[in-house]
């Protein structure tokens, strides 16, 4: 026996026994947290733990990450949630309060051996819910010192709606749940007469209350109105009174005292200060369980009023299955055969993850509060802000297909916010709300499109508003760089971005000038259709990609393609994954790079030349040459031999990178990098299903290579999309026909026009490229640029 092992003590060794018992099924390729009876419907394929993992073979991390970091996982939570959920009760094992090693706050890492609570609402989206939840045998310590769990992997299960696992060093399990308002905490403890419950804000503290023996409530000092749509007020309500209680706080700005002066006091109701929170101890008998029950608001009228709301039930196992129901109800419209399990398994896994955002603020008749802190009455659904840079590239045209009418309430719902502040929300980087409202205008969905325009207008010709250096950008069509002091070793994040920046607006312009076109307004239409071809000032013939200039207009050197230079003249990416962004005029890039046979040549580099760079991009991971999965710039490429004449090879990676991209770890939970809220995720069900929107401001959809025999999707007009591929399999990944509607088709894309009243895309696949079909240039997608031709510079 290792004598390490009979060291331990017997906590510790079931502990060590659990770990090593899920390694070897892991080996086997087995996962001990699912069942190995068939599912009952698609919705009990998904599993949420997707995602929570990183990849684990070198030549797809490349050099991620740096010293001291984690390798990025795609940072989505497994805990329980609604379809855009308002809330979510997630587990948290990572104490971002004390610092995150990522760059990014996460509250959950699948890799992590302890649990320190979980959290039943705030955003969870940057580890940010409050109050944390902990079930705590025996002694308990005053956070951020929390006293950890470990847990035993083989019990944790994660579904759409639920969550589970046992906490090994309380011998206690925790099972998650929600309503559209309310998380619900069922704690099932063991015999004790110190079963605690110890609740808590986060580092920035604020006010709690232990308001009777069943009820504690408070509000956090910290919180955005526009990410925390539930609001920095909670109260929790307890299935059973409990037997004694007190309140805590932590001062962590005291120095000399480890983690800070703790103030803790039995019997006191009232506390505030750093961490504070308050503990409730229960007497228990094995197996009693206790229900804590959370709702939030931006009042604590607002939160009691969720508490008590019509879905607010408070029987666990009817509000589970009610959150199993709905996002079943959702999955149905997606059917799915052929394929292997676990290619199921990830796609509706990565189906339930498209739908994290945005999150939603209130339904139509409930009361909210908007941005100026006064209470409403929604006359529609709100949402919160859509992630436009990260969602925007596809996980809208996802939505548009399934939920339309989801579609339009998030179209009034940023409208809205752009009257209430003056512009349209741009999010992060870019400025692509425009994507939103053009793509959705070209599938037919009704909305005020003219009241749109006003400020989507305003974003891209107002210098004061959101689009940084938007006055350099109109002067001279493009944006410079700053070289820093020094001329560092790339990455290097002080930057302006200025090559990433002006792409991203002239991809803004074109859907501005399509958009102008058809409101009438000709002159706003030739206007931005001039600036839509703006990404040619930054292409540098001299060395084929695009590069950065400085205020005079001369090209930054050294410049050196492959390396990850993240926001100076780049945008989180390299001089090769920047190239490509230029969804709009595919065919304008084409004829910059020397036509179709340059261009395919350059793709293939792009897609073959080792990713080797000096500098260390932490979230540059999934690579396949040069290609970089696990972050946006350059998601769209597999796609565009499309318009190249090479289709074949876009089936041929799409395959590739749905199979090692995804899920090829050990786990089997692994992503290529961030989800960013539901992007990631949304590549994969999309292309799985067998098409992809290069252009989601534009209504066409290009193919790839489908996974599965047959999809049947159900959309949101309630008409049916069937993708049936015949011959299909592993090998047999290869076009070699294709008919739509019964019809020859011979073009690699197809538009929405093409599927709106329901359509079947039947492909027959082989395992040979047949090489002739959607070669055609006649049958290349559209582009700004017609083939054929040029533009004098």
């Amino acid at each position: 026996m290792n004598t390490h092992l009979a060291r331990l003590p017997r906590r510790a060794m079931f502990v060590v026994l659990s770990a090593l018992a899920l390694s070897s099924a892991i080996a086997a390729g087995t996962n001990p947290a699912r069942s190995s009876s068939s599912p009952a419907s698609s919705v009990d394929l998904a599993n949420p733990l997707v995602g929570t993992a990183p990849l684990d073979r070198q030549e797809l991390i490349g050099n991620a990450p740096p010293p001291g970091e984690p390798l990025y996982t795609g940072m989505t939570t497994p805990g329980a949630s609604l379809p855009q959920s308002a809330t979510e009760a997630a587990p948290v094992n990572i104490n971002a309060d004390l610092g995150f090693a990522t760059g990014v706050p996460v509250a959950y890492d699948y890799r992590r051996p302890a649990m320190i609570g979980f959290t039943g609402g705030g955003s969870t989206y940057g580890a940010r819910g409050a109050p944390m939840v902990m079930p705590v045998v025996g002694d308990w310590t005053v956070p951020p010192d929390y006293m950890t769990s470990y847990y035993d992997k083989a019990t944790e299960k994660a579904s759409p709606g639920y969550y589970a696992v046992d906490l090994a060093t309380f011998h206690t399990r925790a099972e998650l749940t929600v309503t559209q308002w309310t998380s619900l905490m069922r704690f099932t403890f063991p015999q004790s007469h110190r079963s605690n419950v110890v609740i808590n804000l986060r580092r920035a503290g604020g006010d709690v209350e232990v308001v009777d023996d069943h009820t504690v409530r408070g509000v956090a000092t910290a919180g955005r109105r526009d990410r925390d749509a539930d609001g920095p007020y909670f109260v929790a309500e307890f299935s059973r009174p409990f037997a004694r209680f007190g309140t805590f706080h932590s001062e962590v700005t005291l120095k000399g005292e480890g983690l800070g002066h703790e103030d803790i006091q039995a019997d006191r109701r009232k506390i505030s200060g750093d961490y504070a929170g308050a503990y409730l101890t229960f007497d228990t008998k094995a197996g009693a369980q206790v229900v804590v029950r959370i709702a939030h608001g931006h009042s604590a009228e607002e939160a009691e009023q969720r508490l008590r709301a019509q879905d607010s039930d408070v029987d666990f196992d009817r509000v589970h299955a009610k959150a199993r129901a709905a996002w079943a109800q959702l999955f149905d419209r997606v059917q799915v055969t052929g394929g292997t399990p676990k290619q199921r398994m990830l796609f509706y896994s990565t189906l339930y993850h498209a739908f994290a955002s945005p999150r939603m603020i209130a339904r139509k008749g409930e009361h909210y509060t908007d941005a100026a802190g006064k209470d409403q009455v929604a006359d529609y659904d709100h949402y919160g802000p859509v992630p436009f840079w990260d969602t925007g590239r596809n996980q809208i045209t996802l939505l548009m297909l399934l939920q339309p009418n989801v579609v339009k309430d998030i179209m009034h719902s940023e409208l809205d916010r752009a009257r209430e502040r003056g512009y349209m929300n741009t999010s992060f980087h870019g400025d692509h709300a425009v994507f939103l409202y053009d793509g959705a205008w070209q599938r037919g969905i009704d909305f005020d499109y003219a009241g749109a325009y006003e400020y989507l207008r305003k974003n891209a010709t107002d210098p004061k508003g959101p689009r940084g250096y938007l006055a350099e950008y109109a002067k001279q069509g493009w944006i410079s760089d700053i070289v820093p002091d020094g001329n560092p070793s790339p990455p290097y994040a002080g930057g302006k971005a200025g090559v990433a920046t002006t792409l991203e607006y002239a991809w803004d312009d074109h859907a501005l000038a399509d958009f102008a076109r058809r409101l009438g307004k000709t002159q706003d239409a030739a206007m931005f259709e001039r600036r839509a071809s703006n990404y040619r000032n930054v292409f540098d013939p001299s060395v084929g990609f695009m590069r950065g200039k400085t205020e005079d207009g001369k090209w930054i050197s050294p410049f050196d393609p492959a390396e990850p230079y993240y926001n100076f003249m780049m945008k989180e990416g390299s001089g090769w994954s920047t190239l490509w962004l230029v969804p709009h005029d595919v065919q304008g890039l084409m004829n910059l790079l020397g036509g179709r046979a340059a261009f395919n040549a350059k793709l293939d580099a792009f897609f073959s030349t080792p990713y080797q760079p000096k500098g260390i991009c932490r979230d540059c991971t999934g690579v396949i040459g040069q290609y970089v999965q696990g972050n946006q710039p350059d998601q769209q490429a597999a796609y565009l031999y499309a318009w190249s004449g090479q289709p074949w090879k876009t089936q041929a990676l799409t395959r590739r990178i749905l199979a090692d991209l995804y899920g090829s770890d050990a786990t089997g939970y692994g992503y290529p990098g961030m989800d960013d809220q539901g992007s990631t995720s949304s590549w994969y069900v999309l292309s799985a299903m067998g098409f992809y929107p290069v252009d989601p401001a534009s209504p066409d959809y290009i193919i790839g290579s489908p996974i599965f025999d047959r999809v049947r999707l159900r959309m949101g007009n309630g008409k049916l999309l069937e993708i049936d591929a015949r011959n299909n399999s592993a090998k047999n990944i290869y076009i070699q026909s294709a008919t739509l509607n019964g019809k020859p088709w011979s073009k690699p894309w197809f538009s929405h026009a093409d599927i709106a009243n329901g359509a079947t895309l039947v492909l027959t696949m082989g395992p040979a490229p047949n090489k002739g079909w959607g070669a055609d240039p006649h049958d290349a997608p559209p582009s700004m640029t017609a083939p054929g031709e040029t533009h004098e510079e």
